[in-house]
């Protein structure tokens, strides 16, 4: 057999084998909390039965999957990127409430224009808004050395007192018993792809979003600076890699794509402003990051996977009344798993070459 004839083989091994412990870590997960389940006297496989093929049981559960995994996708990208560059990003959820204020502001202020006018600036504030509040942290790891961490966390506190002020006293809907914006202008909706059960087409953008960040962080000359960073700064500064603006640019990076899963909830699902609208979405988009161990070509199909598990958990606790945060062990399991498995990976690897 001729070597070109044994690449795809060998490709396809090599597959298969970083594929396989990441199965086991996923099932092991699975194991280790239906032992919890079972405790707790409910049915385990009906349990599992529910969250699994909730989301594929019908139009409606499948429509609340993808609705789930497009802020799920984007938020995780908005942590991925900057940790390309050996960054992290824990400030998504601020940057996801900042991108919907700066949406729901150009959506009411300019509710008068045409869709064709609209809606760009709709989605285009988000991204420019979240990407200017990843930017404070970012000048000021920068500028002044801070670690980002403790700043893009701090960022989030502020960004509930914002969205806060804004519900209730900016442009409060007074009809709403929870703080509430009026409504954008219908102009700055996004289209439905389907209307029953209504799906929009943000879903199209983001996974658009997703192929041009892999293309970017994998295929260009910027985007190999942005992982050489990462993977040894001091190398990098080396061969003449601005490390300083790299660490700059893709916390704005992560901002920006933070502040479009912002604008795309606005404009493609609440159509205004609502206090909490940013649900559970960043420590599910760090999960998913850390599952994917930083693979932007991974990271839509574990998005997938958790928007599944969520879907399946609310079913689960209406039906058999199992407590929701269940799902949060199972997915804690996963991460647990999977890095436990990357540990016993490097382990056999190092006493391979001894």
């Amino acid at each position: 057999m001729s070597e070109q004839a044994m690449k795809p083989g060998r490709r396809v091994k090599a597959l298969a084998g970083r594929l396989i412990p990441y199965l086991l870590a996923v099932v092991a997960s699975f194991v280790a909390a239906g032992i919890f389940i079972a405790a707790m006297g409910f049915d385990v496989p009906k349990a599992y039965a529910t969250i699994f093929f909730t989301s594929f049981k019908s139009p409606n559960g499948f429509v609340q999957t993808l609705l789930k995994f497009v802020p799920l996708l984007l938020q995780a990208l908005a942590f991925t990127v900057p940790l390309a560059a050996g960054k992290f990003n824990i400030g998504g959820e601020g940057q996801l409430i900042v991108g919907a204020i700066g949406a729901t502001a150009v959506g009411i202020l300019f509710a008068g224009l045409p869709p064709v006018l609209l809606l760009p600036m709709v989605i285009l504030a988000g991204l420019l808004f979240g990407g200017l509040w990843a930017a404070i942290p970012a000048w000021l790891l920068y500028r002044f050395g801070i670690n980002e961490i403790l700043t893009t966390v701090l960022m989030n506190f502020i960004s509930f007192s914002l969205i806060d002020y804004v519900a209730t006293a900016v442009w409060r809907d007074p009809a709403a018993g929870h703080p509430t914006t009026i409504p954008i202008g219908a102009g700055g909706e996004l289209p439905l792809l389907i209307s029953r059960p209504p799906l929009h087409s943000g879903i199209i953008l983001a996974v658009a979003i997703a192929a041009a960040v892999y293309v970017y962080t994998n295929r260009t000359a910027a985007g190999y600076e942005l992982v050489a960073t990462g993977a040894n700064p001091r190398a990098s500064m080396v061969y003449g890699i601005n490390v300083r603006r790299m660490f700059l640019l893709s916390l704005i990076l992560g901002g920006t794509l933070a502040g479009l899963s912002g604008a795309i909830e606005v404009a493609g699902v609440q159509h205004r402003l609502i206090e909490g609208l940013q649900s559970n979405y960043l420590p599910l988009g760090l999960i998913i990051g850390l599952i994917s161990r930083g693979n932007s070509l991974a990271v839509p199909f574990v998005a997938f996977f958790i928007a599944v598990l969520e879907v399946g958990a609310s079913a689960m606790q209406r039906t058999m009344m199992i407590p929701v945060e269940m799902v949060f062990i199972v997915e804690a399991l996963v991460l647990l798993f999977v890095l436990l498995s990357d540990v016993v990976r490097s382990a056999s690897l190092w006493d391979r070459r001894q």
